[in-house]
């Protein structure tokens, strides 16, 4: 993925996976190398051992792995009471999982518009969105930045409403000093290989403070059991395996490490990229993200990308179509729905390279790149 060389220069990767696998190589190897000698391949004790590292790393007294993000959105609806007939309030622009999730429950997505500005919700939007048929919040921490909290569970309460928040991009983030994780009534996870906290193939979690839904998604996510050939209710087959386990607590042990490398990264562009004329992400003096993406914006972002790619410069659109403009939606409400922020974002947000590994020779390509396209 990196030192390919292009006309003009080397290839600069969006995400250096290999470089950050070799650093670990050690570790990794040892890990799969304790499964393959073990004899347990599903629900053992390193997922057992992982699902208390993570709690502990976030706050929350409960964890309980999954297949994937999506089934880790999904079960937490479903661990919450959320179903048919039920309304559940989804950000305007976020990955389609997060609107997937509710309507694989028989829940109705209602989406609410985001700020431009930050990608994410305003809390008087959210409130006024609220009606008689909603059970659930479901905000997204886009990017790697919390989302403000504290007014969005305050809005529950006062409707006796459920929030599961989406934290599949905010590995090791902290709201108000605190981690994501245990805040909400339930947390989705994303292990997806990109993610800051990444396994080698799908996987996901969920964490909450309360013992009744940590254990029933764990009936859930094992075909609606928790005695062998005893099916208490409907379940499925959602299980985060010994293998991904394993990895994944070779990389908790180095997260926050790799999340400090990242938020040097983003603070050299902060520096770098200010008067560029792009819109820069904003920080909230409330947060402290760990920088899954830097996603600027630009008017001319098509051109922009085009440019960095001649560059040979690797860049991401994160997203280029809302989910309201999917095709799956089409013929729909979903389909109706007027939602100018998301569509503002999708003409204009740009991921540039952002990871652990991205070196100081390839972020000065970047940013020497960008300003030669916006002198």
């Amino acid at each position: 993925m990196t030192g390919t060389a292009v006309a003009g220069g080397v290839k600069v990767p969006f995400l250096d996976l290999r470089a950050l696998h070799a650093e670990l190589d050690g570790e990794l190897a040892e890990a799969v190398l304790g499964v393959l000698r073990s004899d347990r391949v599903l629900l053992g004790p390193r997922l057992a051992a992982f699902e208390d590292a993570w709690a502990g790393a976030v706050g929350a007294p409960y964890a309980v792995g999954v297949g994937s993000g999506l089934d880790a959105l999904a079960l937490g609806l479903r661990a919450l009471g959320v179903g048919p007939g039920d309304e559940v309030l989804v950000p305007s622009h976020t990955f389609v999982a997060t609107w997937l999730a509710v309507l694989q429950v028989g829940a109705v997505p209602v989406p609410v518009d985001v700020c431009p500005a930050t990608g994410s919700w305003d809390p008087v939007t959210v409130a006024a969105a609220v009606g008689p048929r909603v059970r659930a919040l479901l905000p997204v921490h886009l990017y790697g930045h919390p989302v403000d909290l504290q007014p969005l569970l305050e809005i529950a309460r006062s409707h006796a409403l459920v929030v599961l928040d989406d934290a599949a991009q905010a590995h090791g983030a902290l709201y108000r000093g605190r981690p994501l994780g245990g805040l909400a009534h339930a947390t989705a996870w994303s292990f997806y290989p990109g993610k800051n906290l990444g396994a080698l193939g799908d996987g996901g979690a969920v964490t909450t403070a309360d013992p009744e839904v940590a254990a029933r998604v764990r009936s859930l996510r094992n075909y609606g059991s928790t005695e062998k050939y005893v099916h208490d209710e409907i379940g499925g087959n959602s299980r985060l395996d010994e293998l991904q386990a394993a990895v994944l607590a070779v990389k908790l042990r180095h997260l926050d490490a790799f999340n400090a490398r990242r938020s040097r990264v983003a603070q050299r562009y902060q520096e770098e990229l200010a008067g560029t004329g792009l819109l820069l992400p904003r920080v909230a003096d409330w947060a402290d993200p760990v920088w899954h993406l830097y996603v600027v914006r630009s008017s001319r972002r098509d051109a922009l990308r085009a440019h960095l790619l001649s560059w040979g410069i690797e860049t991401g659109v994160h997203y280029p179509v809302p989910p309201h403009r999917q095709p799956a939606f089409a013929g729909t409400a979903l389909a109706a729905a007027s939602l100018p922020g998301a569509d503002i974002l999708a003409r204009e947000v740009l991921s540039l390279p952002m990871g652990p590994h991205l070196s100081a020779a390839e972020q000065t390509r970047v940013i020497e790149a960008i300003r030669e396209f916006t002198p």
